[in-house]
């Protein structure tokens, strides 16, 4: 039995998580310094610039993540799994991976460009439970 590309890049948007998060917590620790990530953090140390942005993309997978995955786990258990969950899948993924550096490099409208594709890749898995 072969698994599905769904959730292959439902594994895959996982991974992309996983380095955000690293991504996102050395840039901050670069700021922060590791004694002070070491401690209780009592003080609040709030960081800018790059890495306050790999921070928000970070915040912003952790808010889309769990719809996806719940979507692509609905659409496989209902037997919905087709070219609209393939490419809606797809799109969440690409999308996904691309949205931090989007952010890091702060190009105008880019980011909400790439952010507004992953999220219709997310309705389109959604959809096709429907269908």
């Amino acid at each position: 039995m072969t698994t599905a590309v769904e959730l292959k890049l439902l594994a895959a948007a996982v991974i992309i998580g996983v380095v955000q998060l690293l991504w996102a917590a050395a840039a901050s620790r670069r700021q922060q310094s590791l004694q002070w990530a070491a401690g209780p953090r009592d003080d609040a140390r709030p960081v800018t610039g790059g890495a306050a942005r790999l921070n928000r993309s970070f915040a912003n997978f952790m808010e889309t993540f769990p719809l996806f995955a719940a979507a692509v786990v609905a659409a496989y258990l209902a037997a919905k799994l087709g070219p609209l969950t393939l490419w809606g899948s797809a799109l969440y993924v690409a999308s996904r991976a691309l949205h931090p550096i989007a952010y890091v490099i702060n190009v105008p409208y880019l980011r909400s460009l790439i952010w507004f594709a992953g999220f219709g890749g997310l309705l389109a898995v959604t959809a096709a439970i429907f269908l």
